[in-house]
């Protein structure tokens, strides 16, 4: 697993969010992004992580922050995570690990004594000319965003 470091530049992406829109890493050049990856929609971990970050949204946009949430979940199953929460930010939908792989975030992993390859949950912040700014590699799923304001 290859994960991007702070000084590290994103490279560029294309892949669906929950409605099948296309979104691009340009698409948000000028603007500071958090990418945040987590391994499955609707798990409790995911959801507490995602529903913190859409409670805190506000203050995360006000310091000039956007939002993408990316797991390797089916537009569909995205769809129905975003509209049951009421995310006010794209799921992608990177069945394909497009994104997965661009920020190194796929690998080994260990729960409950099985060893499996899978979506490492981790958070980039993301400066205005793509430019990996900081990562959360331990993210507390019920008070990330204290995480990425600090």
């Amino acid at each position: 697993m290859n994960t991007l470091k702070v000084g590290d530049k994103v490279p560029e992406f294309s892949v669906n969010d929950q409605d099948g829109n296309t979104i691009k890493l340009s698409d948000y050049l000028g603007k500071k992004l958090i990418v945040f990856f987590y391994p499955a929609a609707n798990t409790p971990g995911c959801t507490a992580e995602a529903c913190n970050l859409r409670d805190n949204y506000r203050a995360l946009q006000s310091q000039g922050y956007e939002l993408l949430g990316v797991s390797a979940d089916s537009e569909r199953k995205q769809s129905n995570f975003k509209k049951k929460y009421n995310f006010p930010f794209p799921l992608l939908a990177d069945v394909d690990h497009a994104v997965i792989q661009a920020f190194g975030v796929w690998g080994r992993k260990k729960f409950m004594g099985r060893e499996y390859d899978g979506i490492h949950r981790k958070t980039f912040m993301v400066d205005e000319n793509g430019t990996v700014a900081k990562v959360v590699d331990k993210v507390k799923t019920k008070d990330h965003a204290a995480q990425l304001l600090d």
